[in-house]
């Protein structure tokens, strides 16, 4: 069997191998979920609650050790992977109260009865990326097993080794076999049969908006469901009336948080003319005082990059660009570049527009309320964004006008477990997490029984 090297991106080497699934292999594995599914959906649903209860102590017992693994295969600081495989165990015990609650409707309807059932789909097949392997995961997994389904997920090549663990723990936990599986290997052979195969009935992507694209054009020749989660270029938008110093003492965390590589980073920072000066002079320090470190340890706010490539790709963007302040650049060995503010000339600017997916956050003023309006829904994205203002009223003006999935106001948090999260445009497609996610697996089944001799 054909094998990829893990590499930590904190010092460039190689540290381990896993193995990279063929065709046969994914086929094999997706035949297995279908037969597992027959038993799996007849599983009495407390039964089925039990299981994911455990399958979440199983994660708690062994959250120190999937952090320990995230920093070393991601790069993610410790405390982040620490919250990350916590996120995981609380998105389990979350969709564990589902499957005792996952009740259909009776109808009234002449001559009868009238009654939906929530029937799980099947096999679902889902695509995790590199950025955020662990809770990217639990989205998927958890609803999807609560609703009855088996699951069959495809971890990044980069960044496999959590997902790997998490199946393991899931086996220890006691979920039979086959129910989910994690297939290790290239996105052109198992995540692309997980769009081909019928038995596939549901995919679940997360990643570049042009790869979505590709995912839902293939899952179309099968009429196949799809939830997409896919780029962004978010906004922070700080209005003049708002408390600066807490916006300026947030900002570095909302872009450069796990090194800029996150859909919802707030890359784009849009502030009132009449403070702009004053802004920039209160972000300065916090750019440069965030603590770019080895991410083992415990004072680490950023990491590395995940890749030399990646490396790269952002210095593009910063290249002959007017650069207002940089942070620190990191450690010498490994993937590192430093938290990067720029200037933009105007709206047009390449690094104004296109998602960087690194630490760098471009700055532009507005004049008022509509002008930030228009420039925060000038884009083709729309995930998430942050408005900072002490109105009431404009907050909610501004948060129903701005075109995006999730908003925070006064705050940069994007996302909540018991919470809708998903983007509009091409940002996505779908909802995840919260309790509505929980019904995208299933399909709703009526039945009229009528009562006529």
């Amino acid at each position: 069997m054909r094998t990829t090297d893990v590499i930590n991106p904190a010092d460039g080497r190689v540290f381990t191998t896993v193995p990279s699934l063929d065709l046969a292999a994914t086929d094999a594995a997706i035949d297995r979920a279908r037969t597992a599914f027959e038993g799996w959906r007849a599983v009495a649903p407390g039964d089925r609650a039990r299981l994911l209860r455990r399958f979440a102590t199983v994660v708690d017992d062994h959250l120190e050790e999937l952090a320990r693994l995230e920093v070393r295969n991601a790069g993610h600081t410790i405390g982040n992977a620490r919250w990350e495989a916590g996120n995981v165990r609380d998105v389990l015990n979350y969709y564990a109260g589902a499957p005792e609650r996952l009740s259909g409707r009776q109808i009234p309807v002449p001559g009868g009865l009238d009654v939906t059932f929530h029937e799980p789909l099947g096999v679902v097949g889902i695509i995790v990326p590199w950025n955020f392997p662990m809770p990217i995961a639990g989205w998927g997994f958890a609803p999807a097993l609560a609703a009855g389904n088996t699951v069959v997920l495809k971890p990044a090549e980069l960044t496999p080794l959590t997902a790997i663990r998490l199946g393991e723990l899931a086996l220890e936990a006691g979920l039979p076999e086959g129910v989910f599986q994690v297939l290790p290997g290239k996105g052109s052979v198992v995540g692309q049969r997980f769009v081909t195969h019928p038995a596939v009935r549901k995919v679940c992507f997360t990643g570049s908006t042009e790869v979505g694209k590709s995912i839902m054009a293939g899952c179309a020749e099968q009429v196949k469901r799809v939830t997409l989660e896919l780029g962004g270029k978010s906004a922070n938008v700080i209005f003049a009336d708002a408390d600066l110093e807490a916006a300026a003492a947030a900002a570095p965390g909302a872009v450069f948080d796990n090194a800029g590589q996150d859909c919802c980073a707030r890359s784009r920072l849009l502030v009132e003319a009449s403070v702009y000066d004053k802004f920039l002079a209160l972000l300065e320090p916090a750019v440069t005082k965030f603590r770019v470190m080895d991410p083992s340890d415990e004072m680490s706010e950023m990491g590395p990059l995940i890749s030399s490539g990646q490396r790269d790709a952002v210095a593009s963007y910063v290249d002959g660009v007017d650069v207002a302040f940089r942070g620190s650049a990191g450690l010498t060995d490994g993937w590192w570049f430093p938290p990067t503010v720029l200037l933009a000339g105007s709206p047009a600017d390449r690094h104004w527009r296109e998602e960087i997916f690194g630490p760098v956050v471009s700055v532009l003023p507005f004049r008022d309320e509509a002008e930030a309006i228009r420039l925060a829904n000038d884009t083709e994205y729309g995930l998430s964004g942050s408005i900072w203002t002490r109105d009431v009223g404009r907050a909610l003006r501004v948060s129903r006008a701005v075109e995006t999935g999730a908003l925070s106001v006064n705050s940069n948090s994007s996302v909540r477990y018991w919470t809708p999260f998903g983007g509009m445009k091409q940002s996505g497609l779908g909802r995840e997490l919260g309790p509505d996610a929980l019904l995208s697996f299933t399909d709703v089944k009526n039945v009229f029984i009528s009562m006529g001799a």
